[in-house]
């Protein structure tokens, strides 16, 4: 459920702004997307130049990444915090007169539950995005890591609260996708979500839930690429 949309100009100059963000000793959490990825090749770049930095990446696409372009990596337990993380996201709610505000829906990529603990763990998370990817209130079905054996009992509990639970498929395999940490994914349509803390703080509690994709309160800053400029907000 990879979103698409959003011209390669647009979002290789997020990356790029996002990249600049990064100072000589930092340590750098590393997230996953195509817009990302953009971030990821810039820090190598500076790398090659000279820039001392260690990589955090949340998923084994930007771990593969960050080798190829030479970012040094390390892992969470083996430094004392992380000084910025950059990531994607697959929509930003873009309306500042709201408190969902710069609340994010992520997990396109099935990564959403290490992105959700390198990027909380940072002391400051910057959002790249394009154009395509602002809204005025999330819609797009939620992401819902789940333990194998609990899919059925949290699919059921998520029809209950009015969503409707699908079992994300492998494209190139027979099965589900299966995600890093060993899990599955449920693709949960809530429709237009009015009070995203309260379903994240719903969500969180359903036994059998590894971690889900909305993300309140946790960003910082958007990048937000278009083809000859990069606009900012900021919460």
């Amino acid at each position: 459920m990879k979103t698409e949309g959003g011209s390669d100009a647009a979002k290789r100059r997020a990356g790029e702004r996002a990249a600049e963000d990064v100072e000589d000793g930092f340590v750098v959490g590393l997230g996953t997307g195509s817009t990302t990825a953009h971030a990821i090749r810039a820090l190598g770049r500076a790398v090659d130049d000279g820039l001392e930095i260690r990589g955090i990446p949340t998923s084994f696409q930007s771990r593969q990444l960050s080798l190829e372009v030479g970012i040094p990596l390390t892992d969470l337990d083996a430094v004392d915090g992380v000084d910025l993380a950059i990531d994607g996201a697959d929509q930003v709610v873009d309306e500042p007169e709201t408190a969902a505000h710069g609340a994010l829906i992520k997990g396109g990529g099935a990564a959403h539950a290490r992105e959700k603990l390198v990027d909380t763990a940072a002391d400051r998370f910057v959002v790249v995005a394009d154009p395509s990817k602002l809204t005025d209130r999330l819609e797009r079905s939620v992401p819902v890591e789940v333990l194998p054996d609990a899919h059925p009992v949290v699919a059921d509990r998520i029809r209950e609260a009015g969503g409707e639970p699908t079992l994300r498929d492998a494209e190139r395999k027979d099965g589900p996708v299966v995600t890093d940490n060993g899990n599955l994914v449920l693709d949960c349509a809530f429709g237009p979500i009015a009070d995203p803390a309260e379903l994240a703080a719903w969500l969180s509690e359903v036994p059998g839930v590894v971690e889900h994709g909305l993300f309140v309160d946790v960003a910082d800053v958007t990048y937000v690429g278009a083809d000859d400029d990069v606009s900012v907000r900021r919460y």
